[in-house]
């Protein structure tokens, strides 16, 4: 939830009201559909919104790549440090595909990637005003 915080308002902006909404509830549906392609035998139930949170991630990706995220980093103590928004989601879904690849068991990391892969492609479809930033 505090990723959604962070990226959405932006991408609610950019998109408006109904269609984020619209956004964010077939982004839930794609994760599913994802995580459901690639372990269609696997017995643990799927929960939660973060396929949805995911494609919120993705449309940020593309319609705010140059923005600045600040984040909190822990090497030897804590730092906060500023990333590009292109970088720093980028990251993150790569770390999403490497534990899927891996199968670390527990986590819906397939829903994770195809959320993510659902708003790069169909934000900027839906945003108004759309340029890169």
């Amino acid at each position: 939830m505090w990723f959604l915080w962070v990226f959405g308002d932006n991408v609610e902006d950019r998109m408006g009201h109904g269609r984020f909404l619209l956004f964010y509830l077939l982004g839930g549906v794609a994760a599913a559909l994802a995580q459901g392609l690639f372990t269609p035998f696997s017995p643990v139930p799927m929960i939660g919104a973060s396929g949805a949170v995911s494609a919120v991630l993705g449309a940020y990706y593309v319609l705010f790549p140059r923005a600045y995220v600040v984040s909190l980093v822990f090497f030897l103590f804590p730092l906060f440090v500023t990333f590009p928004a292109g970088i720093y989601l980028g990251y993150w879904a790569f770390l999403q595909l490497l534990q899927g690849l891996l199968g670390l068991p527990g986590v819906a990391w397939w829903a994770h990637l195809g959320g993510f892969l659902y708003g790069v492609f169909l934000a900027p479809r839906l945003a108004r005003r759309w340029r890169r930033w």
